[in-house]
């Protein structure tokens, strides 16, 4: 392959080197997990909107009259002011508070509490071989990327 003249660097790469690099990046732990996060946060998302609008809207319908308040709204000289779908969303935004609070939030500050007392113990540094094979790693890593 034909080396590539970098734009701003004036360093020369080659087409396999910068799909190395991609691959890199994508197979870091934390770009993985993020994307799993982003994934089961949508599904999560859908949960809650049909929740909120299906039995929210229907215990709001019951008692009010009307189950779909999408387009509820007042009137104002001749105009309507229509406030259903920010009903929904404001809905939907403390379905998603709360259980992030609950089942989040919550959790991790008992957990945290309890490492502070004692009753929790704290996660083990990495013992001396463990610590000397990482590096080695490190040092095989920087040598294969010159």
């Amino acid at each position: 392959m034909r080396p590539v003249r970098g734009r701003t660097t004036g360093r020369h790469h080659t087409g396999v080197h910068v799909i190395k690099g991609f691959k890199d990046f994508l197979l870091r732990g934390n770009v993985v997990d993020l994307a799993v996060a982003v994934v089961i946060g949508t599904a999560f998302g859908a949960v809650v909107s049909a929740f909120a609008n299906d039995f929210i809207g229907g215990l709001v319908g019951a008692i009010g009259g009307s189950p779909d308040f999408g387009t509820a709204g007042v009137e104002a000289n001749g105009s309507k002011i229509v406030i259903g779908s920010t009903i929904t969303a404001l809905i939907n935004f403390v379905i998603v508070a709360a259980v992030v609070y609950f089942f989040v939030v919550v959790p991790v500050n008992k957990l945290m509490e309890r490492r502070k007392q004692g009753i929790e113990p704290e996660v083990a540094a990495p013992s001396e071989d463990v610590v000397l094979l990482q590096e080695i790693r490190d040092l095989l890593r920087a040598q294969s990327q010159r």
